[in-house]
C-alpha cells in the first residue's frame, strides 16, 4: 500500500467527523428506485446490448473477484458490464502480481496504479490505451482538464486521468471533518481516568496501561491491548511506524526513506537515530515491554485487526477511518462507548491539502481492452455527481446512490433515507433485490480510489458529497460520547475544527507530485534496503529490552548503509525538495 493512498481503505467512514449517530424516527422514507441505464454511456454509443466483464487491476484495492451488491448492480444497469478486480494487496502484496501481468503484456481492461514510475512504465511499455480519440466525449473529467493535461504532459497522448482531483483550494485540508491521522483513544475509558494530560505522544503509554489494568478483558472475554499492528501495507518501511511522524506534520516521499515536513522546514532520513520513525519503533518497544502490544501483530492482517477493534479489544488507533467505523456504532455510542480524538499537547498533524492536479493514483484503460470506449464511459462516470456519490462511499463518507440512501428533501437539500440511516449511521442495512441484494457494506465499490474528492461541492445540492457536512445528518449526531467530547474539547464540533482552532493541523498543499523513475542501481539498493528495514523494524518494535532495541538499530543502520543506502537517501532528499517547490508553486497558482 503506497503512502499516497493514505490507507483510507477498506476503511469505511460511516460517521467520520463528529463520530457516530443516532437514527431518529420521522425521517422521510426511502423510495427504492432501480438506477437508470443512462448517464455517461449515452455519449459513447450506449446503452449497450452485449454484457461484458472487464478486468480491473486496482493497486490500492483490498478485494479480488467480481464486484457484487449494489455497486455491481449499478454498473451493470448503466454499462451492462461487470467488474472483475485484481488486487496486489490481496495477492500477497508487493509488485509480484503487477510484474507478472506486465510481463504478459496485459495488466487489465481498467487500471489504477500510482502516478509516477508505474504510470510511466505502462506508457513506455505500450500497456495503456491512448484516450485522445474519446477524451472529447468525457464531459465529466473535462471539468478537471488542467489536471489531465498536467498528468500527460510530455507524453504525446492522453494515457490516463488523475484520481482525487478537486476544484477546492490546495491550502485547505482535503479530509473533511476528520484528519487522516490522529491520536484516537477509547474516550469512555479516558473519561473514567479523569482525562489525564498528555503533553507528547509517548504520554499515551501510561494512559493505555491504566486503561488496560481497569479493563483487562473486552466484552467478548479476550485480552485488551493498547496497540494492534499488522504487516499488510508494509512497503518502503513498517507502515505502523509511519504514523508517528504524521502526528508531527511529516509524511514520507514516494514510499521511500525520507520524511518531509508539510511546510518544507525539515527533512528526515528514517535511519537517523533521532528520526521520528525510530522514535515510533522505540515507542512500540516501550509499550510492548508493558504488555500493551497485541502479540498477534506480526502475523495478522488488516481484516483481523479491524475485527479486534470491533470487539473492543484495542484501546488506541492512529486512523479515525479505522477506529470509528469499527467501534463507534450507534449501539456503542448510545451506551457511552466510543473512540474520539484525544488532546496531545505537542501534536501538529499532517493534512493532505486539496490537489488541483490530483492525488497519487491514475486511472487508465488497458491497451488490449475489448471495448475501450465503454471503459472510457465508465471512467468518466466516476467523475460525475452520480459516480462520485456511488464510488466514494467505502473510503470517504459519500452517501451512495440518490434514491437509495439519500434524496432531496422538501427544502431541496439532501437527507438520508431510512435505509441510508441504517446503512451509513447504524452499522449496516440489507438491500432489496432490485438493488442487488446483500448488505450495503458488502456492496460498496471495491475500486478504493476516488475520482473527485468527497469534500468537493455537489452542484445539485450546493453541499459537499460528504454527508457528514449535511445539516440534516448533523441533526442526527447526538449521543453521550460526542456530547462529552465536545464539552471537554472546548465546544469543538469536528476533529479538524478542533485541530485548526488549536494550531495543531499542518496542511501540505496538494500537488499530485510523482518523482522520476529510479536508476537501476538506486532501484536495486532500495529494494534490498526495504527488506532489511521492514524486518528489523518489526524486531525492534517487539524488543523485550532497550539494549536489544539499540543493538538491532545499530545492526540495521550498518547493514543498509553497507548496501549503498546513502545514495537512495540522497535521491529521496532531492525528490522531497522538488515536491516542496511544487507545493509552493501550486499554492500560489490556485489559492
Amino acid at each position: 500500500m503506497t503512502n499516497s493512498a493514505v490507507p483510507r481503505l477498506s476503511r469505511r467512514a460511516f460517521i467520520g467527523g463528529i463520530a457516530g449517530a443516532a437514527v431518529l424516527a420521522g425521517i422521510t422514507g426511502c423510495t427504492l428506485n432501480t438506477p437508470a441505464s443512462t448517464g455517461s454511456a449515452g455519449a459513447f454509443g450506449g446503452p449497450y446490448k452485449k454484457n461484458i466483464q472487464m478486468v480491473f487491476f486496482s493497486s490500492p484495492g483490498n478485494y479480488q473477484g467480481v464486484q457484487k451488491g449494489w455497486f455491481g448492480h449499478l454498473v451493470t444497469q448503466k454499462f451492462n458490464m461487470s467488474l472483475n478486480f485484481v488486487a496486489p494487496n490481496v495477492a500477497g502484496g508487493g509488485d509480484t502480481l503487477y510484474n507478472t501481468r506486465v510481463a504478459a503484456g496485459n495488466l487489465g481492461d481498467l487500471i489504477i496504479v500510482p502516478t509516477g514510475q508505474k504510470f510511466d512504465q505502462l506508457v513506455q511499455g505500450g500497456l495503456l490505451y491512448d484516450m485522445s480519440s474519446v477524451y472529447s466525449k468525457m464531459t465529466n473529467i473535462k471539468k478537471y482538464d488542467a489536471a489531465v493535461q498536467n498528468l500527460n504532459k510530455g507524453k504525446k497522448g492522453t494515457w490516463a486521468i488523475p484520481a482525487q482531483v478537486t476544484a477546492l483550494k490546495p491550502t485547505e485540508p482535503s479530509e473533511g471533518l476528520d484528519p487522516s491521522f490522529g491520536a484516537y483513544l477509547r474516550w469512555d475509558y479516558y473519561k473514567e481516568l479523569g482525562y489525564p494530560q498528555m503533553s507528547t505522544l509517548e504520554d499515551v503509554i501510561p494512559v493505555l496501561k491504566e486503561m488496560q489494568q481497569k479493563h483487562p478483558k473486552a466484552g467478548d472475554g479476550k485480552t485488551t491491548y493498547g496497540f494492534s499492528l499488522f504487516k499488510d501495507w508494509d512497503g518502503g518501511m513498517m507502515t505502523m511506524a509511519m504514523q508517528l511522524p504524521r502526528m508531527y506534520g511529516y509524511d514520507v516521499i514516494n514510499n521511500g526513506f525520507v520524511f518531509a515536513k508539510a511546510d518544507g522546514s525539515d527533512y528526515q532520513d528514517i535511519m537517523d537515530s533521532n528520526s521520528l520513525y525510530i522514535r515510533a519503533l522505540r515507542m512500540y518497544c516501550t509499550a510492548n515491554q508493558q504488555g500493551l502490544v497485541d502479540p498477534d501483530s506480526p502475523t495478522q492482517n488488516y481484516s483481523t485487526m479491524f475485527t479486534k477493534y470491533q470487539n473492543g479489544q484495542i484501546l488506541f488507533g492512529f486512523w479515525p477511518w479505522l477506529v470509528k467505523p469499527s467501534f463507534n456504532t450507534t449501539q456503542n455510542l448510545s451506551a457511552g462507548k466510543g473512540f474520539q480524538l484525544s488532546p496531545v499537547g505537542d501534536q501538529n498533524i499532517f493534512s493532505y491539502g486539496n490537489s488541483p492536479y490530483g492525488g497519487g493514483w491514475v486511472f487508465g484503460i488497458g491497451s488490449k481492452a475489448a471495448e475501450p470506449e465503454r471503459a472510457a464511459a465508465f471512467l468518466d462516470w466516476l467523475y460525475s455527481p452520480d459516480g462520485i456519490s456511488a464510488n466514494n462511499g467505502a473510503i470517504s463518507a459519500s452517501a451512495g446512490p440518490e434514491g437509495l440512501t439519500w434524496q432531496l428533501g422538501s427544502d431541496k437539500k439532501p437527507e438520508l433515507t431510512d435505509l441510508g440511516q441504517k446503512a451509513l449511521l447504524s452499522g449496516g442495512a440489507t438491500l432489496p433485490a432490485s438493488w442487488g441484494g446483500g448488505t450495503f457494506v458488502d456492496g460498496e465499490s471495491q475500486i478504493n480510489a476516488q475520482g473527485v474528492t468527497n469534500v468537493d461541492i455537489d452542484p445539485q445540492t450546493g453541499l459537499p458529497y460528504n454527508y457528514e457536512f449535511w445539516p440534516s445528518v448533523q441533526k442526527l449526531m447526538s449521543n453521550p460520547v460526542i456530547a462529552d467530547w465536545q464539552t471537554k474539547m472546548g465546544g469543538a464540533t469536528s476533529d479538524i475544527g478542533y485541530l485548526q482552532k488549536n494550531n495543531q493541523l499542518l496542511v501540505a498543499p496538494g500537488t499530485g507530485y510523482a518523482p522520476p523513475a529510479d536508476s537501476p542501481q538506486i532501484s536495486t539498493i532500495r529494494g534490498q534496503a526495504r527488506q532489511i528495514i521492514i524486518q528489523n523494524s518489526w524486531k525492534m518494535s517487539l524488543s523485550t529490552s532497550d539494549s536489544q532495541f539499540n543493538s538491532l538499530l545499530k545492526e540495521m543502520q550498518t547493514t543498509v548503509k553497507g548496501l549503498g543506502y546513502d545514495q537512495v537517501v540522497k535521491a529521496d532528499m532531492e525528490y522531497a525538495k522538488a515536491q516542496n517547490d511544487l507545493r509552493i508553486s501550486v499554492a500560489k497558482k490556485f489559492a
